[in-house]
């Protein structure tokens, strides 16, 4: 999923965030895509959705699980499909 960012309305200062505070979580919630904090003209924080962040953790966990698979392939770490059933067998025991 691509998170949309608009600078022009997605990047605020903390002075504005703190003011206006409840405001701009819902913004985040009702938009889905996350808000930038500045602090003294630079980024400090960033704010996203619950859902936003479970979805980049998923992301993360799952582009993570097929880089060990193409690590386990390259490495010749794999069962045919007979060592395979062999081997559940010999677990389930």
């Amino acid at each position: 999923m691509i998170m949309k960012f608009d600078i022009s309305t997605d990047i605020i200062p903390i002075g504005e965030f703190k003011a206006k505070m409840t405001k701009w979580l819902n913004t985040v919630k009702d938009k889905g895509h996350p808000l930038v904090i500045t602090q003294n003209g630079k980024p400090a924080a960033v704010v996203l959705s619950p859902q936003e962040f479970d979805n980049l953790n998923y992301s993360s966990k799952f582009i993570s699980s097929v880089n060990q698979g193409i690590q386990d392939i390259e490495s010749g770490n794999v069962y045919n499909s007979k060592d395979l059933r062999a081997e559940l067998l010999k677990n389930r025991k």
